[in-house]
């Protein structure tokens, strides 16, 4: 069984800020898949599916960012997911628009959602894929920045990030390492 966590605040309000790219991801895996997302007790919408008979779930954490954690630690408790089954997706400020960053470890990097999964999974080692929204410019603030629609021209950009980003998770689900999986798409 493998769980892939994406990222993002629950509510229209929030559904196209770049702060949802996580949500972003999971949504075209689970369309692709035709997989349907239902609430559960542990502040988490689920879709499953399988492939080649293993099940996949994908968990879009309704805790808001700040608290993802407290959704997702829970969850592998109660579906008996190891850290190395677990792939979380979301955004990163310090990549451009367009691209992504696989990882397998690290700091939270100021990114209060992953400091949240750390802190609830008392590991920092889990696999990432990062996805670039980009600094703010002028005087925009960090938290305006995130919490903001994407461009009309940024547009394209984020469609071929979610679209790598989802080809990065079929490869590892079609049995790859998070290795050669990071070697392929990093």
């Amino acid at each position: 069984m493998k769980m892939i966590v994406g990222l993002g605040n629950p509510g229209t309000k929030y559904q196209e800020t770049k702060h949802n790219i996580g949500f972003m991801v999971i949504d075209r895996l689970a369309q692709k898949y035709k997989a349907t997302f239902k609430k559960n007790p542990f502040e988490a919408e689920v879709a499953e599916f399988f492939i080649d008979g293993e099940k996949i779930l994908l968990v879009k954490p309704m805790t808001f960012m700040n608290e993802s954690g407290r959704a997702v630690g829970p969850l592998m408790t109660y579906f008996g997911i190891y850290p190395e089954e677990l792939l979380v997706i979301y955004d990163d400020l310090d990549l451009a628009i367009g691209k992504i960053r696989l990882r397998q470890k690290g700091s939270a990097g100021g990114h209060n959602g992953i400091k949240s999964l750390i802190s609830h999974l008392g590991d920092n080692v889990f696999d990432r894929i990062k996805v670039g929204i980009g600094r703010p410019e002028g005087k925009k603030t960090v938290v305006n920045h995130v919490l903001s629609g994407f461009s009309k021209e940024d547009q394209p950009l984020i469609e071929a990030s979610i679209d790598k980003s989802v080809e990065a998770c079929e490869y590892r689900l079609a049995g790859h390492s998070f290795i050669d999986t990071m070697n392929q798409f990093n």
